[in-house]
């Protein structure tokens, strides 16, 4: 398989087909981001050639004698198909509509056992593709995309140079519903900053409600020093949040979510893990993060952060 520098998939695309179609990102202009720092560019396309022979291999993995040791060792009699693909990259939807439609075809060809096809996006690819590429990309299979909205603040939006304001997600994701193509968004707590957390959460709740995200994942802000903010925190121009301030801004986003959904909190920047379904969960969820934010310590919570090695 064909993999460049460090692959990042959501928790939940575990069990997928991990397939290259881009490496990098094509706005890489966020201030707090350094994920693929370690690339030698800033965005590129996989060749084709690339991507069919990737598939000519997962075509094979049934038969693999580890695969089929794997199974056995899990009661298994075969290995099980492989029924979901991850498209790798930061922001592989921003692909052309046509090469999008190709790859699918490639997918299909090889691997017919997949049924769906997911992938990061960001709100500004969407924009990208008609209405009607939008439909036709559901019904090759796209389906289940993952986007990093991180927050509804637009002040934030703006300092971070995400590229996008609030209206815009509510905009592009409207035209996901309308199109039958699911998503889960990831919201990042602290990136309004120290004092405007809760305020955040209470905007990013105004626009999930408006929507129909699957899930609503949770990250918490997690500053290198060879990004731009941790620069622009040397500098006094930001203050960052202190970790219990984090948890009370999840605490907000979860009581003012008025939508049924996934709510979880899964990936490493989560000291503490949770999910759970909304809203049946919900009181259940706001008990956890209070007990957080009561018992927590300040000291323990930021060691945890500072030796975070790696998201």
């Amino acid at each position: 398989m064909h993999y460049t520098g460090t692959i990042w998939r959501p928790p939940y695309e575990a069990s997928s087909l991990l397939l290259e179609v881009t490496t990098g990102c094509t706005h890489h202009k966020c201030k707090f981001c350094t994920l693929y720092d370690d690339l030698p560019y800033k965005f590129r396309m996989s060749p084709l050639n690339d991507i069919e022979s990737d598939l000519q291999e997962a075509q094979l993995w049934s038969t693999n004698p580890i695969a089929m040791l794997t199974a056995r060792l899990q009661g298994l009699s075969r290995p099980e198909r492989i029924q979901r693909a991850f498209l790798t990259g930061a922001n592989p939807f921003v692909l052309k509509y046509e090469r999008l439609l190709t790859i699918a075809g490639l997918i299909q060809q090889y691997v017919p056992s997949v049924k769906t096809i997911g992938c990061f996006a960001r709100i500004t690819d969407i924009a990208l593709k008609s209405d009607e590429a939008l439909a036709s990309l559901r019904q090759a299979g796209y389906d289940g995309l993952t986007i990093g909205i991180e927050t509804g603040d637009d002040e934030a939006l703006q300092l971070m140079n995400k590229g996008y304001a609030a209206a815009d997600i509510v905009k592009q994701c409207q035209r996901l519903d309308r199109a039958g193509i699911h998503y889960s968004l990831f919201y990042l707590a602290g990136i309004s900053g120290a004092g405007r957390g809760e305020a955040g959460a209470k905007a990013t709740a105004d626009v999930c409600n408006q929507l129909h995200p699957t899930r609503i994942g949770v990250n918490m802000l997690t500053i290198y020093p060879e990004s731009a903010l941790y620069q622009e925190i040397q500098r006094g121009i930001w203050k960052e949040e202190s970790e219990i301030e984090k948890y009370q801004e999840i605490r907000t986003l979860l009581e003012n979510l008025k939508i049924r959904t996934q709510f979880a909190a899964l990936g490493a920047s989560n000291a503490f893990p949770f999910q759970g379904s909304l809203p049946e969960d919900k009181e259940t969820l706001n008990t956890a993060l209070t007990k957080i934010i009561e018992t927590g310590k300040e000291h323990d919570l930021r060691e945890y952060r500072i030796h975070l090695r790696h998201l």
